[in-house]
């Protein structure tokens, strides 16, 4: 593929304006399709790739996600690192709406998705010891401070099949388990992003208390929707900031993670 670019987004629609000679181009993986058309085109002087993991008009469900066409389009593109914004549910009273967190780990509780570009005939088994990229993590911690931006430098993501909310039952296991944020499009994203060497950071947007914490209301879509876009301001100002200052090149061990993978 002719066209190049140097970071990835994954996300909602409010990133379109901020491309600077942007352009639509249609990308066909051995996968299927991705979830959209992808804009390329310039942000703060660098070449940039989006795709709105839901499509333009959010009628995809994170279950029904094509996970492995998204990230391969993004290779094919020759993609190094993505930044991934995602509205998440707090699991614990310390982590208000409205708030970010720059996730470290996952858990992954999702039962039905293809998960992985590995399926032999070499047997290949990748390290997600530790499934973000640390150096794209350490950046986005750096530049949230730098903004004055409310966040939280670590904490763990279980990621839930959906598309229904979970019971109070789980809601609660998920909290007593020391878990931070409640999402369903956090895995596998993460995972294929690493077996095809690609730098990967999350950031939660906080968009409720989710139910199983004591006292508080069953979530409702409305609820996530409105805090979510009362606060995309803040996501778009961190990932420009993020994309303008980070270094067009960075040695991480992400970029060598099946090097010795295979048996």
């Amino acid at each position: 593929m002719k066209e190049k670019c140097d970071i990835g987004i994954f996300g909602g629609s409010g990133f379109y304006s901020f491309f600077e000679n942007a352009k639509e181009i249609k990308v066909e993986t051995p996968y299927g399709s991705p979830s959209d058309k992808i804009t390329i085109g310039e942000i703060k002087g660098k070449k940039a790739a989006f795709l709105p993991r839901h499509g333009k008009d959010h009628t995809i469900l994170p279950h029904m996600i094509n996970y492995r066409a998204n990230l391969w389009a993004f290779k094919e593109l020759g993609i190094k690192k993505i930044i991934a914004p995602a509205a998440s549910g707090s699991l614990q009273k310390i982590i208000k709406p409205g708030e970010f967190v720059i996730c470290d780990q996952f858990v992954d509780r999702t039962k039905n998705r293809k998960d992985t570009f590995i399926n032999g005939p070499v047997a290949t088994h990748i390290s997600a010891a530790d499934p973000y990229c640390p150096t794209l993590r350490d950046f986005a911690v750096k530049t949230a401070e730098k903004l004055n931006i409310p966040h939280h430098h670590m904490g763990t993501m279980v990621i839930i099949e959906g598309p229904r909310f979970s019971t109070r039952a789980e809601s609660k296991w998920f909290t007593q388990m020391g878990w931070d944020v409640v999402n369903m499009t956090g895995y596998p994203e993460a995972i294929l992003a690493r077996e095809l060497e690609i730098c990967y950071v999350n950031i939660s947007l906080i968009t409720d208390y989710d139910v199983g914490l004591e006292g508080m209301a069953p979530v409702s879509a409305q609820e996530v929707v409105k805090t979510f876009k009362d606060n995309n301001e803040k996501v778009k100002q961190l990932i420009l900031k993020m994309i303008e200052e980070l270094p067009t090149g960075h040695d991480c061990s992400c970029q060598s993670a099946l090097e010795n993978a295979s048996l």
